[in-house]
C-alpha cells in the first residue's frame, strides 16, 4: 500500500525523503546502470555557442513580452514581481533561476502560506500554462547558467536523493526544456523524466539539439499538449524503492508513513495531515 503526502509541509516531506534515502539509496546505486556521457567538440564548446546565439535572439525577441508581463504581474500580485529560487546546475553548482511571480502570499489562520494551488492567480494560471513566466530564463542562458535544451533544473534539495545514474544530468547545463525526441501522448512520470535526462546526456549533439528545439516550438503551439502539462500534478520526487523505481509524493510506501507517524505521535497519516498541513 502507498500513500499521498502532498498535503504535508515541505519539512515533513524532506524528513520522509530522508528515511527513503537512508533505506534504499546505497542499494539503488549498486544496481544503477553506468552512464556513457557524450564527450565531443560540440558538448565541450559548440553547445555553448549554440546556447548563446539562440538565447540572445530569444531575449531580444521577448523584451516587449517581458515588459507587458512585468506590468500585469505588478498589478496582479504586487512587488516583488520576480520569483527567485536556488537550483542545481552543471557540475552540481548552485545557481538562481528567475521567473515572474504568479502566486500571492496569502496565509492561513496560523500565519502559514496557503498551498500553491490556492495562491496561484487567474493570470498566474495563464502564464504557467503558456510558460510565459519562464521567459526570464533567457538571461540565465546568455550568462551560461542554463542551456536552451537540457534537463530541467531541479530544486537543490533533490540532489541528495538522486541515484548515481540520474545524477549524470548535472554533467550538462540545465535547460529551458528537455522534451522527448518523439511525441508522447501522456505527461511524463518522474521515472520517465529522469530517464529522458540521462538519454539526453548520452546522446547530446548539434542535430539532437536542433530536433529538440523544433519539438519545443511545436509544444508551444500544441494546445492539447499544453493543457495536459498545465493540468498535470507531478508531485515531488522523493527517492527510490529497492528495485530502483522512483518514489514520489503520491506513492509513498506504508513503512515510511508508519515511521513518520510513530516519530511524531500520530496514529495515522490523516491525523498527521490534520495537524501538520502546509
Amino acid at each position: 500500500m502507498t500513500y499521498d503526502i502532498t498535503a504535508l509541509s515541505l519539512s515533513d516531506k524532506m524528513e520522509i525523503a530522508g528515511y527513503i534515502r537512508e533505506d534504499t539509496l546505497e542499494t539503488v546505486n549498486k544496481i544503477a546502470k553506468p552512464v556513457n556521457i557524450k564527450n565531443t567538440f560540440y558538448t565541450k564548446y559548440g553547445k555553448r555557442c549554440f546556447d548563446f546565439f539562440v538565447g540572445l535572439i530569444g531575449f531580444i525577441v521577448t523584451i516587449p513580452i517581458n515588459i507587458i508581463i512585468a506590468i500585469i504581474t505588478l498589478i496582479d500580485v504586487g512587488r516583488p514581481i520576480i520569483f527567485k529560487q536556488q537550483r542545481i546546475g552543471k557540475d552540481g553548482k548552485k545557481f538562481t533561476i528567475y521567473k515572474f511571480r504568479n502566486m500571492t502570499n496569502d496565509v492561513d489562520e496560523n500565519g502559514e502560506l496557503l498551498p500553491p494551488n490556492q495562491r496561484v492567480t487567474k493570470w498566474g494560471r495563464i502564464v504557467r500554462k503558456t510558460s510565459l513566466d519562464e521567459l526570464m530564463n533567457f538571461i540565465s542562458i546568455i550568462s551560461g547558467s542554463m542551456s536552451v535544451i537540457g534537463p530541467r533544473p531541479l530544486p537543490d534539495y533533490y540532489a541528495e536523493r538522486l541515484n548515481t545514474r540520474h545524477k549524470s544530468m548535472y554533467t550538462v547545463r540545465p535547460g529551458l526544456e528537455c522534451p522527448t525526441l518523439k511525441k508522447i501522448n501522456h505527461v511524463l512520470s518522474w521515472q520517465e523524466r529522469l530517464d529522458n535526462y540521462v538519454w539526453y546526456v548520452e546522446n547530446c549533439s548539434f542535430l539532437v539539439d536542433i530536433k529538440l528545439l523544433l519539438r519545443v516550438v511545436s509544444l508551444v503551439f500544441d494546445r492539447e499538449e499544453t493543457d495536459k502539462r498545465s493540468n498535470a500534478s507531478y508531485g515531488g520526487f522523493m527517492g527510490y524503492n529497492l528495485e530502483g523505481d522512483v518514489v514520489y509524493t503520491k506513492n509513498i510506501p506504508q513503512k515510511y508513513i508508519e515511521r513518520f507517524c510513530k516519530n511524531h505521535g500520530y496514529k495515522d497519516l490523516d491525523e498527521a495531515i490534520e495537524n501538520r498541513m502546509i
